[in-house]
């Protein structure tokens, strides 16, 4: 299916250096993809730069074109929010030897197939988890870390380290995808509306776990110390001046329409008070920006 007014991206994924993309590119190019972005990388794996780089440039009704679905995702439910992030910028999604196509009602169907069988393994690892240390402990023996248990001090030592390191794995490899809208609000702005920002665009995030993982970031020098400084006290209006002009710049071709949804999504409200945001109140608030150098 055409998709007017849209670009056709590829995205080819092959798990080790010594493999080559050529074959999906080639199946890619076939189904018109004129751009098409390569990566190398297991597919366990969650660090994947040049997909989550993709996901930050894709513009509303683009298509983001596999070969196969396990080219894009390493679970069901990574897959699902991939296609919840496009979903976000009005982008779509397309796997050639799979039945989606995010932008027919039959793929859509199959999408949401696809929700029920994430919802299903999740249950039968739970179910499967409770079963095991159900077993275990009928056999007499105690779920865990024996070290743990006995509150060694190395056993607690590695498995510490250990969890500090999957942390700042996760980070460094999601930071792509957050950490752009952080410098542009921070320290402008509270770590709750930020939070709320970022999760309002599909990342699930709290204002706790998001200060410690920018502070965590920034103890190893990896981001700016600034960005954790305490946010000014400003007039309500200077805040929503602020937060217009921070929405503007992580995607400057946002139509004032789409900003003032993006403000009802995150529940903020009008200065005169109103719930519902027209594409003038936007307007007049990053044209204050503007005068004062807060955008260009």
């Amino acid at each position: 299916m055409n998709h007017p007014g849209g670009r056709l991206i590829g995205y080819a994924r092959v798990s080790t250096e010594d493999q080559h993309t050529d074959a999906q590119a080639q199946e890619l190019r076939a189904a018109g993809c004129a751009e098409i972005v390569t990566e190398h990388g297991s597919g366990a794996s969650r660090n994947r730069p040049a997909l989550a780089r993709l996901l930050r440039e894709i513009r509303a009704g683009d298509v983001l074109v596999v070969v196969r679905l396990d080219r894009l995702a390493r679970s069901v439910s990574h897959l699902l929010a991939v296609i919840e992030d496009l979903s976000e910028r009005k982008a779509h999604f397309r796997s050639l030897r799979d039945p989606i196509d995010t932008s027919t009602p039959q793929g859509v169907f199959s999408l949401q197939v696809l929700g029920a069988v994430a919802q299903l393994e999740r249950a039968l690892i739970s179910e499967r988890t409770k079963a095991g240390i159900k077993t275990a402990m009928s056999k007499g023996r105690l779920p865990g870390n024996p070290g743990l248990r006995a509150r060694k001090p190395d056993a607690i030592a590695k498995v510490s380290a250990a969890r500090r390191a999957t942390y700042d794995a996760d980070l460094l490899a999601t930071m792509d995808s957050w950490m752009p809208t952080v410098r542009q609000l921070r320290p402008h702005h509270s770590w709750e509306d930020v939070a709320r920002f970022l999760s309002q665009r599909g990342q699930a995030w709290t204002a706790d776990r998001l200060r410690r993982s920018v502070g965590r970031l920034a103890s190893q020098g990896l981001v700016p110390k600034a960005l954790l400084a305490r946010p000014p006290r400003r007039l309500p209006e200077d805040r929503l001046m602020t937060l217009v002009a921070g929405i503007h710049l992580t995607d400057p071709a946002q139509s004032l329409r789409e900003i003032a949804t993006q403000l009802e999504r995150l529940h903020e409200r009008t200065p005169r008070g109103a719930a519902k945001w027209s594409a003038s109140s936007v307007k007049n608030l990053l044209d204050r920006a503007r005068s004062i150098g807060l955008v260009a």
